[in-house]
């Protein structure tokens, strides 16, 4: 009876997460979508997703945000932001972040998910990585983007991993390659909870605390692309190291 009654908890919580998702949407979608019509908009699609979906998800979930910052980002500078990627909750998590206005590279399959999918599309850098010209494709629409005085976010690891019990797993190089050719900083992100609060694992997830850390800014100014994979190492310790000290 007890395992019964968790599953219908863990059920109404999911439900209640895509109704978070979805409502926001649906009631500014005038708006959402009048921000989508050209690049220059973009600012405002961010503040409106930011202020008005992100946390309001988070808050609605039980999990108010506590963020640490070792260094905070300057008003109208570009960055590449890169974090581990456990949850759901980390899209809404990095809203929270960073104030400043970024554009998420992800993978293209995320389209498929009904209502988010459709602004998804229209808003962030897609990529197929199973097709080189799609990666390719990538750098000249975030230099496009960067040109525009965004941002860009990545997460490294390039997917959520299936064993779920892996901590962080290895670190892709796009998001280090991309950085040191635009010569803006890396900013590592660590988030704790998001695994224990919103799993990709159905029945499972709690309300609580959604901590995270903001670390030291990597500066790329002398690098060039043979540093890539030292900048990627270093990145990856930082953050290894952080999530075993939670």
């Amino acid at each position: 009876m007890v395992s019964f009654l968790k599953k219908v908890g863990y059920t109404l919580y999911r439900v209640w997460f895509y109704i978070l998702v979805a409502l926001p949407i649906f009631l500014f979608f005038p708006f959402l979508l009048l921000f989508t019509l050209s690049e220059k908009l973009y600012p405002q699609f961010f503040w409106l997703a930011r202020n008005f979906w992100a946390i309001p998800i988070l808050y609605g979930m039980g999990c108010p945000p506590k963020i640490r910052y070792d260094e905070k980002m300057e008003k109208g500078k570009s960055y590449m932001l890169v974090a581990n990627h456990t949850s759901m909750l980390d899209i809404m998590l990095m809203l929270c972040v960073s104030k400043n206005p970024f554009v998420f590279v992800g993978k293209k399959e995320l389209v498929k998910i009904p209502v988010f999918g459709f602004f998804y599309k229209r808003v962030c850098i897609l990529v197929d990585r199973d097709d080189a010209k799609s990666r390719t494709g990538v750098y000249r629409r975030a230099q496009r983007r960067l040109n525009q005085g965004l941002s860009i976010c990545i997460f490294p690891e390039g997917g959520v991993p299936d064993d779920e019990t892996v901590l962080l797993d290895t670190f892709k190089d796009g998001a280090f390659k991309m950085a040191i050719a635009h010569n803006i900083p890396v900013v590592p992100i660590v988030f704790y909870d998001n695994k224990e609060r919103f799993s990709f694992s159905f029945f499972s997830g709690s309300p609580g605390v959604l901590r995270a850390k903001v670390h030291s800014f990597f500066d790329t100014q002398h690098l060039s692309e043979i540093d890539k994979a030292k900048l990627r190492e270093q990145v990856r310790d930082v953050m290894w190291r952080e999530l075993l000290a939670k």
